[in-house]
């Protein structure tokens, strides 16, 4: 499963982390809210990378079987500044 060695920087790395995680488990957002109490619109705002609480952070996170571990960060890799202006670029493409 590739979204266990998702490298988390942002709040958008964690989003496209959960949803990552969330569509190779097989999971329905429907599901996800109805075995953590929260709303959809909590896992969608957290699977775009906005604000959200930590503890309906956890409650996602433990409905999908999923913990969260930290560790010391180091810098970006080549591959991770790659990425990450990639992404960039792409949505000031969609934006235009």
């Amino acid at each position: 499963m590739s979204f266990m060695k998702d490298i988390i920087r942002l709040p958008q790395d964690l989003g496209k982390a959960v949803k990552n995680a969330r569509k190779e488990l097989g999971l329905k957002t429907t599901d996800i809210a109805k075995h953590c109490g929260r709303s959809r619109d909590v896992l969608h705002r957290l699977e775009r990378g906005d604000d959200v609480t930590v503890s309906s952070l956890m409650a996602i996170l433990a409905a999908m079987g999923l913990v969260l571990r930290i560790e010391r960060a180091g810098l970006p890799t080549l591959q991770e500044m790659t990425e990450r202006f990639a992404d960039l670029d792409e949505d000031e493409d969609a934006a235009a």
